[in-house]
């Protein structure tokens, strides 16, 4: 979410106006950028101010006792006036209520439709963290090639055991490893090169057993997702998608 885009829906992100996705791309915007967050600050300051310190004003007894009368003399009107007079009212009011209903439908039919599935909210975090790692300059807690010093270091730290394959011979060489957090629960995430390119393997347990890789691409990074014995693997990369395709499948293999 750009900075542009929280200036936009600031009033409503305030006002709990959002819907669940949406807020949480709020929630991780206003982490990330500080000036964001101060403009939050001074929104949310004067909404609570205008709550707590706003006037209240009652009606008059006056103003009461107008309505009251009013109210009594259009009681003692003949109930057929009544009718004639209310009648056309009603069907404007009728229009009016069916106008509103469609456009109620219409609203919660289209942000259904909008909704992102958990799969594709997963693969937004996932290419979160990667850029996050790139940013940070926090690709590894443990730098090593070697798969017998990166998968040791994982040891008491998961609660699995994540598998780490050295690919140097499929021109995919391991540079390290780190702990991340995804889908709610600590995962491994592995590093690996190609070329200049930089890839992180996020993986950790599944439900599911064996599913085929699925390609996709989301804000200009290559992500391959994929289930092997009840492990969940997300490769993301701004290598191309045929080497992130390549990498997938040598893993596999």
């Amino acid at each position: 979410m750009s900075c542009q885009e929280v200036c936009e829906f600031l009033d409503a992100y305030v006002d709990k106006e959002l819907d669940v996705f949406t807020s949480s791309q709020f929630d991780r915007h206003l982490t990330e950028c500080a000036a964001c967050r101060a403009k939050y600050d001074q929104y949310q300051q004067m909404h609570d101010s205008v709550r707590v310190h706003m006037e209240y004003f009652p009606a008059s007894e006056e103003f009461v006792q107008k309505l009251r009368a009013q109210l009594h003399q259009s009681g003692r009107r003949p109930a057929e006036n009544i009718r004639r007079s209310w009648f056309p009212q009603w069907r404007v009011w009728a229009m009016a209520a069916s106008v509103v209903a469609v456009l109620l439908l219409t609203a919660v039919l289209l942000r259904m439709v909008r909704r992102p599935s958990s799969s594709d909210v997963l693969a937004e975090e996932v290419v979160s963290s990667h850029i996050r790692s790139l940013l940070a300059n926090h690709l590894s807690d443990v730098v090593s090639s070697d798969q017998h010093t990166v998968k040791p270091w994982f040891s008491g730290k998961l609660d699995f055991a994540p598998l780490v394959k050295d690919l140097s011979s499929k021109g995919f060489p391991l540079a390290g490893g780190r702990l991340d957090y995804l889908d709610d629960r600590p995962v491994a995430a592995l590093v690996y090169k190609r070329r200049q390119h930089t890839i992180n393997l996020f993986l950790w347990p599944s439900s599911a057993s064996n599913s085929r890789p699925r390609t996709l691409t989301i804000r200009g990074y290559n992500v391959v997702h994929w289930t092997h014995s009840h492990m969940a693997y997300w490769a993301v990369s701004d290598v191309n998608a045929g080497d992130l395709g390549e990498f997938a499948h040598d893993l596999e293999d």
